[in-house]
């Protein structure tokens, strides 16, 4: 069903980065830039309070979600940038049934750490949209957003939905630096080769989910926060092996740009799990600035072990720009070949 967006609900489930004064050149950049998409434009109420407030405040984090929900005349929730902690929303969205009380169909679209937001938002049963952020991608430096990022973005605002996920031609080294001085600065751009198929059939089909492979690894791992994995598995935030039947994970990896020897891990929690049996099908984003790439392509396929289980890599989606928006809990067919990700 096409739904066009009017109003936009900017929130800071993950970090607070928004509300600090070395941002508010990108802050202005960004909000002009939805308005002359004629978007309305809202903050949530503590999404502007910056990084130590919002560090310290998960329940108010979870009320500013909450509160997006509820409001009517919001018809989208774009997440101001990651973070590494959202998974401390969990009591304050779940414990009483929170969330549940105010869900409906909005667009939500967020990814990096928001990867813990798509997993409780999935919990009820609600699609989203993994891809991109406020901060990451609405307010880019250049002149404009970057044109692959804002054709998906167009799309996804003004139907409510993306039909189809193609590989851009290129993609860009993140910048160095993100001061005033960078303003109308272009990125360095490389040639992009397109989706690569590392092993199993060219064409696969299921419901895309995952995220990014960093916080996925905090559900399994305490190294980060002492209390991520109680708290994932108390909410059952990670979903059942049941859930999983048929579906396509999607994965890709943050700006920390783990080291093989740590993307083997995270990998290996996976495995473990048992999710590699019951998927269709993987899809792995590219890395930022292709850090890593070579080895990481090269334990997907020796982690996994499974020759016919498709896995196809260089998406442009998560860290490395640009990005396109993929969406969460509808029917994909994916094809290797045709260099193209159709949705129903």
């Amino acid at each position: 069903m096409e739904k066009m967006v009017k109003t936009i609900e900017i929130v800071s489930l993950s970090s607070g980065t928004i509300g600090e004064s070395f941002v508010a050149h990108e802050l202005q950049i960004g909000v002009e830039r939805l308005k002359a998409m004629g978007l309305q434009v809202k903050f949530s109420g503590h999404a502007l309070k910056g990084i130590d407030y919002i560090k310290n405040h998960p329940k108010d984090r979870a009320s500013d979600l909450l509160e997006a929900y509820a409001d009517p005349e919001v018809d989208m929730i774009l997440c101001a940038i990651g973070g590494d902690d959202t998974y401390r929303l969990l009591p304050y969205l779940f414990d009483h049934d929170e969330l549940k009380k105010v869900m409906n169909d909005k667009v939500f679209l967020g990814f990096s750490d928001t990867t813990m937001n798509h997993f409780m938002l999935h919990k009820l049963g609600v699609r989203t949209f993994y891809g991109q952020s406020f901060l990451a991608d609405v307010c880019e430096l250049e002149k404009d957003m970057l044109p692959y990022s804002r054709k998906y973005f167009e799309e996804l605002i003004s139907t409510g939905t993306i039909r189809e996920i193609r590989p851009s031609d290129v993609w860009y080294e993140e910048r160095k630096a993100f001061d005033e001085s960078q303003i109308g600065v272009p990125r360095i751009s490389h040639k992009n080769n397109g989706f690569s198929l590392l092993q199993g059939s060219p064409v696969f089909y299921g419901r895309i989910l995952g995220g990014c492979i960093d916080s996925i690894y905090d559900i399994f791992n305490n190294e980060r926060y002492k209390d991520s994995v109680d708290l994932c598995e108390k909410h059952g935030l990670f979903p059942s092996l049941d859930d999983w039947q048929g579906r396509i994970l999607l994965l890709e990896t943050s700006e920390e740009k783990p080291t093989p020897e740590e993307y083997e891990k995270m990998l290996r929690v996976l495995m473990e799990y048992g999710l590699f049996e019951v998927i269709s099908g993987v899809l792995v984003g590219k890395p930022m600035d292709e850090t890593y790439s070579d080895e990481y392509q090269k334990l997907l396929v020796s982690v996994i072990d499974r020759p016919e289980l498709p896995i196809l890599y260089n998406i442009n989606v998560g860290h490395a720009a640009p990005r396109c928006i993929i969406p969460f809990g509808i029917n994909a067919r994916v094809d290797a070949e045709k260099q193209v990700i159709s949705f129903e």
